[in-house]
């Protein structure tokens, strides 16, 4: 037999592994950009009709610029058929996101951020979609009407959010990532990426954003989901194999797997056999400390593997005294607690931001984890952990007696009663309660009992009856309060910030946007630049009242103004906020949107006289 035959079969049998293995782990260069799916077989390959379908619902999200008893700049303006696309502009008709740019990162509450954060996990905001119909996807159309360029990250879920029965196992695949990038314009725009085929039909989709690039808040209509209802299967005639699909060091495998290793290769179990440590074990115990305190979770996972030493050293509970579990949501569960108790002993900071949903975590695994490493516990991070009851505050209260830190961001599934527990935490400095059902009993006895306060988050908290009297407690017993976040209060009135300005003087930050009961005519504004000298960030969104009196003494007693949002008023003229930059050498930001006498030649003027100031003017067509 001729040599070449043995080779070709070789060959065939290479081609045909590469073409099952695609198949299978749907790896990097796979991406659907046909519109149909087609089967591989020796007959005419049929068509497989695609499936297009709006999202049907908006299950969860993080953040949004509205109000939660209102449809404008609504994550809810996700679900269903476009609103505004393909115009562009500032409307009220689409899905907002609270923050934008690096601004929130520049003031006096912004939060130091984790070590060991993975270099590719750039996301900030996420928004779930569940859709009628699970698919294969073969494409996701978001359509972007204003400032594109945030989305980073989309996702799908093997869970279909409208079936009765319980799934053993929850798998969210990533369909396409990317770091982010800065869009020029802020035209509407349809997004369409390269998709990853995936090999479980999905009705969840999930978008991560990034808006650190943005020069203002990206606006969404729409997205619309492209996919088959078969498994689809790629012809032989019309696959190409891609060699970097042969690379096992491919970046997303490496996330897909980096937390079973959290649930394996930290087990004793998995721990090889090895005969000498190299020459690691010349080296002093803390500058193996140091050198391995720079590897993320993942790594030290790998990392523990290799020898004992090295596996003495991942496992220390020093290299865990701030653990982000944020950027693995996707894989942590009871089981990655269980592993990580005896690391963890020592821990301060904690973030389980995003973590647990869906059943991933129960109440008793986080009551095990938190008994066994609460006790020196710092900071604690659980922005949209819906798995949080009651007996979980209760715990938190009991168990971290030196908790100073706390995270309960967009949490809205907590009852209200068990806000009451947070009394209990007498150290705390910082609370955030974004979006969460706290009342005001529980509120109240919150500030009285919690007197070290400087950092108060209390945005979009809408079943707060009055405000003027939080206000007044917050004077008479958070006296070192820093910063204050009232957007969307409904109710407070002069008679509050008069209360709030005597009490807390030292406030360097104050959020009233969208506080529809504050007229300048009383006094309030002037009141609060006479009261806080301190202040560098001052938010009075939406305040149609704001008047030159108010710029003027702003500009007289808070020269370390660095951000200003008077977006919305017709009261303020060029020549007071020409006062306000002079004397405010510091402003970074001054957000003059849709303020009636500011035009844009004037924004013009301004920029070209004090370049250092990013002043933004919104715009509606």
């Amino acid at each position: 037999m001729s040599p070449v035959f043995p080779m070709l079969t070789v060959l065939s049998m290479f081609y045909y592994i590469c073409l099952r293995r695609r198949a299978r782990t749907a790896t990097r260069g796979e991406m659907m950009n046909s519109r149909r799916a087609i089967e591989s077989n020796s007959r005419a390959l049929p068509i497989n009709v695609e499936v297009v379908q709006y999202a049907k619902e908006v299950l969860d999200f993080s953040s949004h610029y509205g109000s939660e008893n209102s449809m404008s700049y609504t994550m809810w303006n996700l679900a269903g058929i476009p609103n505004v696309y393909p115009s562009s502009g500032d409307f009220t008709q689409t899905a907002v996101f609270r923050t934008y740019g690096t601004w929130w990162n520049q003031c006096p509450s912004a939060q130091l951020p984790f070590k060991r954060t993975p270099p590719n996990f750039y996301s900030q905001d996420y928004v779930e979609l569940a859709f009628e119909e699970p698919v294969y996807p073969t494409a996701v159309h978001v359509l972007e009407t204003y400032h594109p360029g945030a989305v980073i990250r989309i996702l799908a879920c093997s869970a279909n959010p409208y079936s009765q029965n319980t799934p053993a196992e929850v798998r969210w695949e990533i369909l396409w990532s990317e770091a982010p990038t800065k869009v020029n314009s802020p035209q509407a725009r349809q997004f369409t990426p390269c998709i990853k085929q995936i090999d479980f039909p999905t009705n969840l989709i999930r978008l991560e954003v990034n808006s650190s690039l943005q020069d203002y808040y990206t606006e969404l209509d729409a997205v619309v989901l492209h996919g088959v209802k078969e498994r689809p299967v790629l012809s032989l005639k019309t696959l190409m194999i891609d060699m970097n699909d042969l690379d096992e060091d491919d970046d997303e495998e490496k996330n897909d797997c980096e937390m079973d290793s959290l649930n394996k290769q930290f087990s004793v179990a998995a721990l090889r056999e090895w005969t000498t440590n190299g020459y690691f074990d010349k080296l002093p115990y803390e500058l193996i400390q140091l050198i391995l305190s720079h590897l993320t979770v993942p790594d030290l996972c790998r990392l523990a593997q290799t020898c004992k030493l090295l596996y003495q050293h991942c496992c220390d509970p020093l290299q865990y005294i701030h653990l982000s579990l944020q950027p693995y949501w996707a894989r942590i569960n009871d089981t990655s607690l269980e592993y990580l108790l005896s690391r963890c002993t020592l821990v301060q900071w904690l973030n389980l931001s995003w973590t647990g949903n869906r059943g991933a975590i129960s109440v008793s695994g986080f009551s095990r984890f938190l008994k066994v490493c609460g006790s020196e516990l710092v900071r604690l991070e659980l922005a949209c952990g819906h798995f949080l009851n009651e007996t979980c505050l209760e715990v938190i209260a009991e168990m971290c007696p030196n908790l100073q830190e706390l995270n309960l961001s967009s949490c809205d599934k907590l009852p209200p009663q068990a806000f009451i527990h947070i009394a209990k935490v007498c150290s705390l400095k910082r609370l955030i309660l974004y979006r969460t059902k706290v009342e005001q009993t529980a509120l109240l006895s919150i500030l009285n009992f919690c007197s070290e306060l400087q950092h108060l988050s209390l945005g979009s908290c809408v079943m707060i009856e009055d405000y003027d009297l939080i206000a007044s407690m917050m004077g008479a017993k958070c006296k070192k309060l820093r910063t204050l976040d009232l957007w969307r209060c409904k109710n407070i009135t002069e008679n509050g910030i008069a209360e709030l300005a005597s009490g807390c003087q030292l406030l360097e930050e104050l959020d009233l946007g969208w506080c529809p009961t504050l007229q300048s005519s009383t006094g309030c504004f002037t009141n609060l630049a006479h009261k806080l000298p301190n202040l560098q960030k001052l938010f009075l969104t939406a305040n149609r009242s704001v008047c030159d009196t108010d710029i003027e003494e702003l500009a007289a007693n808070c020269t370390h103004l660095r951000q200003l949002d008077i977006l919305g008023t017709r009261m303020v003229s060029p020549a007071s906020l020409r006062k306000l930059l002079e004397s405010c050498k510091d402003l970074s930001l001054l957000d003059v949107s849709f303020c009636s006498q500011i035009d844009n030649r004037v924004v013009l003027e301004l920029n070209a006289s004090f370049p250092n100031v990013f002043i933004k003017k919104s715009f509606t067509q």
